[in-house]
Order: C-alpha cells, then structure tokens, then sequence
C-alpha cells in the first residue's frame, strides 16, 4: 500500500507560496505608497518655490504670467531632509519689464538651478533663504520690442542666415528709399546688447559720396549698445544670438537667492 506523505508536505508549500505572494503585494503596495507621498510632497515644495519666484520678479519691476517650477532629483523626501536640492527648474512666460520707458517683452525664460540649499522650515514657512550654487538662464527678446528702443520709425528686425537683420525706410537726398543690411551682435557691458550695423545697401541709393554718407550715418545712428531689463535671480548677459523667434539671451549667476527676503 502506497504511503500519502507527499499529499501531506504539498499543503505548506501552498501555504508558503500564498505567504511570499502576499509580501509581494503588500511591498509593491508600500513602494507605490511612498512614490505618491514623495511626488505630492515635490508638489508642495513647487507651489512654495513658485509663490517665492512671483515675488523675486515683482522686485524686478518686471511681470510675468505664474512661474511653473519642477524640482528634479528622486527621492525628493531625502533631499528635505538634506536642505540641498540637485535641481530646480523654472519656466517664466509672458515676461514683460520696461527699459528707459519702453516695454521690453521676453516670451520665455527658462531658468535652471542646480544644488539649491533650502530648509524644511523654509519651505514649510516661506521665510528664509532659498539659495542656488549656480543659475543658468535663457530667454527671448522679441524683434519688435528691440526695434522700438531703437527709436526709428518702420524699422523692422529679424533673422537672416543666423545674423541679426534690419529693414528700414530712409529719405536721402530726396528719395525715399528702403535700407536693408545685417548687423553683428555681441555682448556688451552691463547686461546689453552691442548692435554694429555695418553693411547697409539701398536699392537705387544716388552714386554720389554725399548719398553714402549719410546711408553710413544712419548706420552708426543705430549701431548702439542697447541696455536690457533687469534679468531676475541676478542674472548675467554672457551669450547674444539671433533666431527666427528673436534675439536669444544665454545668462547664468552664481550662489544667488532665487527667493525674495521677506
């Protein structure tokens, strides 16, 4: 007669099988748990960071549409506890400042801060000091704003084979005629933008010297370093370069608030 031992030792393995599986779940479980409170608790931090960088705008005189702020690094619960963050980015849009009483109106600036040093209690509270160890940045002039703060009626600006390109209507002895040329552009001083128009032509100009000389005085009248508003989280102008979307602006800073003091 044949002996039932193993109908016996099946049944604990079942058991064992059915106990493992449940640990599974229950640990997936807990780890998609601590994933939410971890992502919920980055969105508290970003709504905090955000209201801070509304207010580091409005001391710029400057305006912009609400600041959207994404804190970058995994877990974020362990970089609270550390007070050290691997990197905040921030994405203005519609920023609009004023420069010598012209409006001066940036599309978008995006600003990206790495190891940002900011407590619990700053966060929570909103007071204290929010502190990046370096702050790149870059945004977009538009032409148009850039035409108007050269001050020259029917003056258009824009983008020719990665140059900066400029039309506009001129009266030179008698005629009316419309100039067309390209411009270099570099950084100046003081966060601005140094425009050289060197190569000017205009169809049907007079062949006379006195014709080309004022074509070249009207060049150097708006061959001009033309200031900048006040970039926000100190930024500094380093890199000028045009595309079809405007004059693109490279600016970086570093060991900055990126918060307001209240």
């Amino acid at each position: 007669m044949a002996e039932a031992y193993p109908a016996y030792e099946e049944r604990p393995r079942r058991r064992g099988r059915k106990v493992l599986v449940t640990l599974v779940v229950l640990l997936l479980l807990l780890v998609g748990l601590l994933v939410v409170a971890d992502r919920v608790a980055a969105g508290v931090a970003e709504r905090a960071i955000a209201d801070q960088v509304k207010q580091e705008v409005a001391k710029q005189d400057a305006q912009s549409a609400p600041p959207k702020v994404d804190v970058g690094g995994f877990p974020f619960l362990t970089q609270v506890l550390d007070g050290r963050y691997e990197r905040i980015s921030i994405v203005l849009t519609d920023v609009r400042g004023s420069v010598e009483g012209n409006a001066v109106s940036v599309p978008r600036l995006d600003v990206d801060a790495r190891n940002v040093r900011a407590s619990l209690d700053t966060l929570r509270s909103g007071s204290g000091d929010v502190v990046a160890e370096k702050v790149d940045g870059t945004g977009t002039v538009t032409y148009d704003s850039l035409a108007a703060l050269l001050d020259r009626p029917g003056l258009k600006l824009g983008e020719q084979n990665g140059k900066l390109a400029v039309t506009a209507p001129v009266d030179i002895l008698g005629q009316k005629l419309t100039v067309t040329g390209t411009a270099d552009v570099t950084v100046a001083k003081g966060n601005k933008v140094a425009l050289r128009f060197n190569d000017l032509t205009a169809e049907g100009l007079p062949a006379v010297p006195l014709a080309r000389t004022l074509l070249s005085n009207y060049a150097k009248g708006i061959s001009i370093d033309v200031p900048l508003p006040e970039l926000p989280f100190q930024l500094n102008v380093r890199k000028v370069e045009p595309r079809p979307e405007g004059l693109v602006v490279t600016a970086d800073a570093a060991n900055v608030p990126i918060n307001s003091a209240r």
